[in-house]
């Protein structure tokens, strides 16, 4: 080997070894970001009775949706970052959070008699929305300056401030009302966390981001964590209350298959902004694998899985793990999709989720029987409709 070849190889091998750590922190904070969150359900099935904790998962999918506009937040930021360069942030971020805890609400009236909750819960989840949206301004500038070390930590304080609390109060037998207190009080620790975290020298040499970079960002982001949480929300204004709660143990499989990749969109995202079609194919077979090995491994271990899940009442449920862990197999891939088509700035880059979205509302209260395997199937059908209308739309594009 020629000493050029020697130098021309040093460069490659160290950028691999620099995404290898990266990605390998950004895993280790994305699976300590999905056990916090599994933590919330698993632990609510054995201190709380089954309405109650139906309740909390309702409540815990009501403050995902809410929290939206901080992931989508953090897309367009990075990928405006990622194309133009360090850009002025706050004014736009204060106005995203504002409009994410406002648009819960102005939801709240309806909210409360339609899905049975007491009105201090809604209440309580626009409080903790503030400061967990506005952190996807950080994260934005720390995954479009490809500072994944930095993104990592920050992903780990997001995690323990949106979590904690309520986690802690779950812990020490506190009863549902006063854990979703705690747990909104405790989000108020991101903000200032991530400041210090996130700190930079980067002068401003790019225009300020625009709202309309946010607006597509966010929607694409809502359709995806809508279509994700509809079979939990149609499941507690279909199910009975029992029933609602086995399956909320059921949708942590689902949330596992979907959120365990996460990662490789997470590192793809900048150069997906730049216009590389080899990190999309390389993002999509990376996910598959994964869901793959997900899906094999709850067909194996169905019963296993809902006793870590739920507890040893809900092992009985252990034959449909494959189906839950599958749907969040496609519904990972669908998310690589979306995120493509937003960082190429794509028009109407949700409009497959949204479609599969009405599809899914429509079929599970016209069509399909009002059971627990009635809005499991219809959730499987709606995510592979989605991944097959986004896949359809992405290869149009090209």
């Amino acid at each position: 080997m020629s000493a050029l070849t020697v130098k021309r190889a040093a460069p490659a091998s160290a950028r691999t070894k620099r995404i290898a750590k990266a990605g390998a922190a950004v895993a280790i904070a994305g699976a300590l970001t999905n056990a916090l969150g599994y933590l919330v359900p698993v632990i609510g099935a054995r201190q709380l009775s089954s309405a109650d904790l139906s309740a909390l998962a309702t409540m815990a999918g009501l403050a995902a949706i809410a929290s939206v506009p901080g992931l989508g937040l953090q897309i367009a930021i990075a990928v405006h970052r990622a194309r133009n360069g360090a850009a002025s942030t706050t004014r736009i971020s204060l106005i995203t959070a504002a409009v994410g805890a406002g648009g819960l609400l102005v939801l709240t009236p309806v909210l409360v008699p339609l899905l049975d909750l007491p009105v201090l819960y809604p209440l309580l989840a626009a409080l903790a929305t503030v400061p967990t949206v506005y952190a996807g301004r950080r994260l934005g500038e720390m995954q479009g300056d490809q500072r994944f070390l930095r993104l990592a930590a920050g992903m780990v304080v997001l995690a323990v401030g949106r979590y904690g609390g309520l986690v802690g109060a779950l812990l020490v037998g506190a009863g549902l009302t006063e854990s979703l207190i705690a747990g909104a009080v405790f989000a108020w620790v991101i903000p200032p966390a991530l400041a210090v975290l996130c700190r930079s020298r980067k002068p401003h040499v790019a225009d300020a981001i625009r709202g309309r970079e946010i607006l597509a960002a966010c929607s694409a982001t809502l359709a995806m964590l809508v279509i994700s949480y509809a079979d939990l929300l149609l499941a507690r204004y279909l199910l009975t209350p029992d029933t609602s709660g086995a399956y909320s143990v059921g949708t942590v499989l689902t949330k596992g298959a979907l959120w365990a990749p996460q990662v490789v969109t997470v590192l793809a995202l900048p150069r997906l902004a730049q216009g590389s079609t080899r990190a999309l194919r390389k993002a999509l077979l990376l996910v598959a694998a994964s869901g793959a090995v997900l899906v094999a491994a709850s067909a194996v271990a169905g019963s296993f899985a809902f006793r870590v899940a739920g507890g040893a009442s809900y092992a009985h449920l252990g034959r449909y793990a494959a189906v839950f862990a599958a749907t969040g197999a496609v519904y990972a891939l669908v998310f690589v999709l979306v995120n493509d088509r937003v960082a190429k700035r794509a028009k109407w880059a949700a409009a497959p989720v949204w479609v599969a979205c009405g599809a899914l509302i429509i079929v599970c209260e016209f069509i399909a029987p009002h059971t627990l395997t009635g809005v499991m199937w219809s959730a499987l059908g709606a995510a592979l409709l989605a991944l097959a209308l986004g896949a359809i739309t992405g290869r149009s594009k090209r």
